[in-house]
């Protein structure tokens, strides 16, 4: 069995070890268009801020790859897949045959029309290792940077480069900083500690127009910048899937198992569609822990065992200037509400069960309000009046709490 993962990031590692749980002997060949070693994606604002560096930035370390016998083409872009003869096309002329095929694809920036942009010099996007790199040659302590975007993306490259530039202004065409994660109290926390560390912050406007390195934008004011930083949004990878007949929403459609629509083809991570089990929706979640869950799962398919993935869910670990977060789920129905300080928590409650929630501050043993949702136990089931204060495995029956211990078999 020859086994094919387009991609090197989070859902290719899952599929490769899903494929190695099931199957010692088949072959894997993995190919990416990055020429980097597999890497954690989410640490390359941490690698611009001095907090870590390459080596520690690996998501698997060095012998990943012959450990477990991949032939890892880096540096080498699929450019066309054929579905009828079950063989991928590269930019190096190789043509490789294929029993299963995985699509990794993930995502790539999405950049809106705005007049003049082509004018700007010193414009990047900020997602991959060889972005941050490029980035980081062009600033001067005397840098002022522009940043379109006020999600994770931009904030994120905010905090990694503050130290090294003279000003960072975001703008935002959102009333608020992280509308798809944070409610309008975790933003306005969130963003008085972005401010208080000298960020400026303009939203509910975008750029009309740039002309060389001035902008001019939608409520009227101009700015002037020295560096463009374009982090408005992702939009996922789905050509090459589109390009064989895979049906295709947002992202590309697959089952519970990562298969597309076209025989022998499956799909993982942030090309993809999820169905979020919090809000009974289908969309695209690019987050980690799904990709790398949707990935084996689909590895353990590829290689004929059935390990479903089946309970997705939204959620974000990340912080900034040491305030961090944890959210998780859907927002929709009754909310539970505690502030104090700096510290800032909401429950949402749908049915019984929690399908949501937000931690600001004090994100202690957020795992466990993660469970709750990811595995739909009804409230009932434990000590809820617990949990709402503080998050303890004391909640949980002595059954539950062997299970979450390990000391007791499922």
């Amino acid at each position: 069995m020859r086994y094919v993962i387009i991609g090197n990031s989070t859902a290719a590692v899952g599929c490769v070890e899903g494929i190695r749980k099931a199957d010692r002997e088949g072959e894997i060949v993995l190919i990416a268009s990055e020429p980097h070693h597999t890497y954690a994606r989410p640490l390359i604002s941490y690698l611009l801020l001095g907090r870590t560096d390459e080596e520690h930035m690996k998501y698997r370390p060095d012998s990943f790859y012959e450990e477990n016998g991949v032939q890892a083409h880096l540096g080498t872009t699929v450019e066309r897949v054929d579905a009828e003869t079950k063989t991928v096309y590269t930019n190096k002329g190789d043509a490789i045959a294929y029993d299963k095929l995985l699509l990794a694809t993930g995502s790539r920036p999405f950049v809106p029309p705005m007049e003049g942009l082509e004018t700007v010099e010193k414009k990047f996007s900020f997602m991959t290792l060889d972005d941050a790199h490029a980035l980081n040659e062009t600033l001067t302590p005397e840098s002022r940077v522009l940043i379109v975007g006020a999600g994770l993306i931009g904030l994120k490259c905010a905090e990694g480069i503050l130290h090294r530039v003279g000003h960072i202004q975001v703008i935002d065409l959102a009333p608020r900083i992280l509308p798809s994660i944070l409610d309008e109290a975790g933003s306005a926390l969130v963003q008085a500690n972005l401010e208080n560390q000298g960020i400026e912050m303009k939203l509910a406007t975008t750029v009309k127009s740039f002309s060389g390195s001035h902008a001019v934008l939608t409520d009227g004011s101009e700015c002037d910048f020295d560096v463009l930083v374009l982090a408005v949004g992702v939009r996922a990878n789905t050509d090459l899937a589109a390009g064989i007949g895979a049906k295709i929403g947002r992202g590309i459609v697959v089952d519970e198992e990562g298969k597309t629509t076209v025989s022998d083809v499956f799909a993982a991570g942030d090309c993809t569609e999820t169905r979020d089990i919090t809000s009974d929706t289908v969309h695209v979640m690019a987050i980690l822990p799904n990709a790398y869950l949707q990935g084996e799962a689909a590895g353990f398919a590829m290689a004929g065992s059935y390990r479903p993935f089946t309970n997705a869910i939204p959620m974000n670990a990340i912080g900034f200037f040491h305030q961090h977060m944890i959210t998780a789920g859907s927002y929709e129905g009754e909310a539970l509400v505690w502030q104090e300080g700096e510290n800032y928590k909401k429950l949402v409650i749908r049915d019984g069960k929690l399908v949501g929630f937000i931690l600001i501050g004090d994100v202690a043993r957020a795992g466990i309000y993660t469970s709750l949702i990811r595995n739909q136990t009804p409230l009932s089931e434990v000590d809820f009046e617990k949990l709402k204060d503080h998050p303890q495995l004391l909640a949980f029956s002595g059954e539950v709490r062997g299970q979450k211990l390990g000391g007791v078999p499922r």
